[in-house]
């Protein structure tokens, strides 16, 4: 039977607004102490954006770390305290210009469970309009209009890559 790893002690190494840099002390399945590392996360929301000719919106953005573009349903990190649902809507304007009054829920996911404890939320945007957006300073975006088509022929030609993006249109596709 598999146990249930015992937590000993917790201690942050980095903090910034979005995230922290802990290691935690833990009793490994063997009985011994170890050392776990990872980041903590407040979370993460995505938001699928779909109009009413059932074009879904998406960007296309420079990720500096994989040195190339990405492109990617709008979304971003939450901050201590910040609604899920409205982070999501937030976003979609910010980075795509693009409102909704029909916002639902479709699921949560972890992007990287041996790496943080971040909970992803990600939202359905339905009967889109654009209304123009505001985007961060440090971000630029181009806005995609895609059919449903065109993200799965993207998704095997890996053209879509981000896992983020992969794990919220397999939430939404299995459930539409």
């Amino acid at each position: 039977m598999l146990k249930i790893l015992e937590h000993i002690k917790s201690d942050i190494v980095f903090s910034n607004n979005w995230w922290e840099y802990a290691k935690d002390i833990y009793v490994m399945p063997n009985g011994d102490q170890g050392e776990y590392h990872y980041v903590h996360s407040k979370g993460s929301t995505f938001i699928i954006p779909i109009t009413d000719d059932k074009n879904f919106i998406m960007i296309k953005q420079y990720r500096y770390l994989n040195r190339k573009f990405s492109i990617e349903f709008p979304g971003g990190g939450l901050k201590e305290g910040t609604d899920p649902k409205l982070n999501a809507m937030n976003e979609m304007q910010e980075e795509s210009g693009y409102i909704s009054d029909t916002v639902s829920h479709l699921g949560n996911f972890n992007p990287f469970n041996g790496v943080t404890d971040e909970i992803c939320y990600v939202f359905l945007a339905e009967n889109c309009r654009y209304v123009g957006n505001n985007p961060d300073y440090s971000e630029e975006f181009e806005i995609l209009k895609l059919t449903e088509k065109d993200i799965i022929n993207y998704i095997k030609e890996g053209e879509i890559w981000d896992g983020m993006t992969l794990a919220a249109w397999s939430l939404y596709y299995f459930k539409r």
